[in-house]
């Protein structure tokens, strides 16, 4: 069954022959392209739950200066008996920059540290530090705030961790790829990177472009919603394959 993006019977859309072309010749590995939208929330919505009642996405509507944006949250996967893996956290807009002070629209962002892009594993702000680093880094990196491990569960519980942040009007940032298919929008919002050898993900895997929902609270921090598949990697090298 196609998948609202176009997907066939997977939970994320495969590569386009477009992007598969153009990384044969430039030798490019990575998502086609990736970015960030900066826009209004306007609602979401879950898509229609297929025969088993489960649902794949949390769509978000998000205003922009040139347009209506849909935008597909993955919140659960065909291939995962405990669906996606998930964390939310609250961030100072600050530790976001320069990503938070970006106007309205759609930009591209550089794979690259300090570009405003987003990386579970490298960015301080958002990687795990329950556990792997050593325990002077831990402490260190604890001054950013708690630690933050992913969280397992359905789609369902998936859903209710990330609806609560989505509140109309607040501004939103969504990083991922654009597309433009029956109008704008963006997927693969969740972790770009850690696909295992031989999955037709694998390709895509780089470094520093993850995709990710941050909405602005009254006090000018961020909600922040990650999400990644369990057959990702938690662990990658410099090319965003598995170690």
């Amino acid at each position: 069954m196609l998948s609202p993006l176009g997907a066939t019977g997977e939970d994320r859309p495969a590569p386009s022959v477009a992007a598969r072309a153009r990384r044969w010749f430039t030798g490019r590995m990575p998502l086609a392209d990736y970015g960030v939208l900066c826009g209004t929330l306007h609602r979401h919505f879950r898509d229609e739950p297929d025969t088993q009642g489960r649902w794949f996405h949390v769509n978000l509507e998000v205003d922009a200066p040139d347009g209506r944006y849909r935008c597909a949250v993955d919140v659960d996967s065909k291939h995962s008996a405990i669906g996606v893996q998930w964390k939310v956290l609250t961030l100072f807009s600050s530790v976001l920059e320069p990503a938070s002070a970006l106007a309205p629209g759609y930009h591209d962002l550089a794979r690259t540290s300090g570009s405003g892009a987003v990386d579970f594993q490298r960015h301080p702000a958002l990687a795990d530090r329950s556990g792997r680093a050593p325990a002077w880094l831990r402490a260190l990196l604890g001054r950013l705030g708690a630690p933050h491990p992913w969280v397992s569960g359905s789609c369902l519980e998936a859903s209710r961790a990330l609806e609560p942040l989505l509140v109309p009007g607040r501004p939103v940032m969504v990083f991922g790829e654009p597309f433009d298919h029956g109008g704008p929008g963006m997927h693969n919002i969740h972790q770009n990177q850690g696909d295992p050898y031989g999955s037709q993900w694998w390709p895509d895997n780089g470094t520093w472009q993850d995709g990710a929902t941050m909405t602005r609270r009254e006090d000018g921090r961020y909600d922040v919603f990650l999400s990644k598949f369990s057959t990702q990697a938690d662990k990658t090298g410099p090319d965003g394959h598995p170690l």
